[in-house]
C-alpha cells in the first residue's frame, strides 16, 4: 500500500497518517451516525419510529462530504459546530408522549409535546446532513490518499470498528456523555492541536449538556433505550412508578393487588388454569416483575422470567414493592423469548406472553417490531411444545384493532386445533388464552 504523505502535508495530518487515519475517520463517521440515531431518537419521539430519517440525512451528508473532499479548504475540523447546533435544538425542543399519571396506567390518550413534526423533522434532517458532511469530508480526504480498492478495504475495516465500538458502549449501558467524549478523542487523534478552539469548545459544551442530562433524576440508559422513571402518589395510599423509554410510556410499577383492581386482565390466565399445579411457569416479557409477582401469589413453585432489556428488569428488581425477583423460586433470563424457547427443554404448566412490546428496540428503518417474531405460527408452536399435558398458554396486550385480535386468534386456532378463549376488557384491552 502506497500512502501519499508529502513534506508539505500540515502537521495535524500527520497525527494519524495513511491507513490508520482512514480507519479512524471511517470508525468515527459510523460511530457518530449511530450515536445520532440513538440519542436523537431518545429525545425526539418522532424519530423513535422514523430513525431512517437520520440514516437518509447521514447518507446525503456523507456523499456531500466526499464531494467536498476534492476541494482545497478542509472544513472537517469545524464539524463539531453542527453537532452542537443539533444537540442544542433537541435539548431545548424535545418531544415526548405526554399524559397525566392516570392516563399512563391505561396508556390511552397520549399527546406528543414539543414543536410540530413538520417543523422538527425537516430542521433535524438539514442539521444532520450538514454535520455528517463534515465527517464525510474527513473520511473522503483520507480516502483519496489510496487507490480505490485499498481505500475501500480500510474504510470497511474502520466502519466495522466504529460499529463495534458503539455496540460495546451501548452494551455497557454507558451514559450519553460518553458518545461525544469518544468523538472528541477521535477528532483529537485526527487533528491534534490543529483542531480549532471553537470546535474544542463545542465538544466540551456538548459533553457538558449530556452530563447534565445523565444527572437528571430518573434518567438511565439500557442497551436499547433512554429510560426515565417517575414516582406518583395521586392523593391515595397507592404509589406507583411510571417508566418511559425514548419518551414513550412503557410500564408502570405498582403493588400487584392494586394492579388487578385497575387491570383485571393480569389475573385471567390463572382463572383459566384452575386446578393446574403450576410447578413451572414461563413468563416472556417479565419486565419489572408484575406477572412474576402474580404467578408467585397464585402458588407457582418455580418461575422462569425472560426479559430482553436488562435495565427494565433491574428497575423492577430495585423498586417493585412485591420484590418478585428476590424470591428464590424465580430464575431470571435476559434473552429474547423465542431464543429462550429454542434453548430449553423444560415443560411448563403455564406459558405467558406478557405484554411483549419492543417499541423502538428494532430500528425504524426495518419496519419490524422485535415481538413480531413471537406472534408467528412457529413461535406459538414452540410454546405449545414446551407445555405439559394440562398446560395453559396465554397472551395479552393492549390490542386496539379487531383484525389483529382475529389474526392472533386464528394463529392459535391453527396451532392448538381449536379456538382460543378470548376475553375483552375494554376497547383497547384483550387477552387470548388456550388450554
Amino acid at each position: 500500500v502506497t500512502t501519499i504523505v508529502s513534506e508539505t502535508t500540515p502537521a495535524y495530518r500527520r497525527v494519524l497518517t495513511g491507513r490508520w487515519r482512514l480507519m479512524a475517520a471511517s470508525a468515527l463517521m459510523l460511530f457518530v451516525q449511530l450515536a445520532l440515531i440513538r440519542w436523537a431518537g431518545a429525545n425526539l419521539v418522532h424519530l423513535s419510529y422514523f430513525s431512517n430519517l437520520i440514516l437518509l440525512a447521514s447518507f446525503l451528508g456523507i456523499g456531500l462530504g466526499f464531494l467536498r473532499s476534492r476541494t482545497t479548504r478542509d472544513m472537517g475540523p469545524y464539524t463539531p459546530l453542527g453537532l452542537l447546533l443539533l444537540v442544542a435544538f433537541i435539548t431545548f425542543f424535545p418531544a415526548k408522549i405526554e399524559g397525566s399519571s392516570s392516563d399512563l396506567i391505561f396508556f390511552t390518550e397520549v399527546r406528543p409535546s414539543g414543536l410540530p413534526t413538520w417543523v422538527s423533522l425537516p430542521l433535524v434532517f438539514i442539521v444532520i446532513a450538514v454535520t455528517m458532511t463534515g465527517f464525510g469530508e474527513i473520511t473522503g480526504r483520507a480516502f483519496r490518499e489510496f487507490k480505490a480498492l485499498d481505500a475501500y478495504r480500510w474504510d470497511i475495516i474502520g466502519s466495522i470498528a466504529g460499529t463495534l465500538a458503539f455496540t460495546i458502549v451501548s452494551f455497557l449501558r454507558a451514559p450519553s456523555w460518553i458518545w461525544p467524549l469518544v468523538t472528541l478523542v477521535a477528532l483529537w487523534a485526527l487533528y491534534g492541536f490543529a483542531l480549532p478552539w471553537v470546535s474544542r469548545l463545542a465538544m466540551v459544551l456538548i459533553i457538558g449538556a449530556l452530563v447534565f442530562e445523565s444527572m437528571s433524576a430518573g434518567v438511565s440508559w439500557s442497551p436499547y433505550y433512554k429510560v426515565n422513571t417517575q414516582t406518583y402518589n395521586e392523593g391515595t395510599n397507592v404509589e406507583f412508578t411510571t417508566i418511559q423509554v425514548n419518551g414513550i410510556p412503557h410500564q408502570n410499577v405498582m403493588d400487584v393487588q392494586e394492579r388487578l383492581k385497575v387491570e383485571p386482565m393480569y389475573g385471567r390466565p390463572y382463572e383459566r388454569a384452575v386446578g393446574n399445579p403450576l410447578n413451572n411457569v414461563l413468563i416472556v416479557g417479565a419486565g419489572t416483575g408484575t406477572d412474576v409477582a402474580l404467578a408467585l401469589a397464585n402458588g407457582a413453585k418455580h418461575v422462569d422470567a425472560v426479559e430482553i432489556d436488562p435495565r427494565i428488569q433491574q428497575i423492577g428488581s430495585q423498586i417493585n414493592p412485591n420484590k418478585p425477583y428476590d424470591d428464590p423460586r424465580v430464575s431470571v433470563y435476559i434473552n429474547d423469548g423465542r431464543a429462550f424457547l429454542s434453548g430449553t427443554d423444560t415443560k411448563y404448566d403455564l406459558i405467558l406472553f406478557a405484554l411483549p412490546d419492543s417499541l423502538t428496540l428494532v430500528s425504524g428503518a426495518s419496519q419490524l417490531r422485535l415481538e413480531s417474531y413471537l406472534f408467528t405460527e412457529q413461535s406459538m408452536q414452540a410454546a405449545r411444545d414446551h407445555l405439559t399435558d394440562d398446560g395453559v398458554f396465554a397472551m395479552y396486550n393492549y390490542y386496539r384493532e379487531p383484525w389483529l385480535i382475529n389474526r392472533l386468534a386464528g394463529t392459535l386456532d391453527e396451532v392448538y386445533g381449536h379456538a382460543p378463549c378470548l376475553d375483552e376488557f375494554t376497547a383497547v384491552q384483550s387477552l387470548a388464552a388456550v388450554t
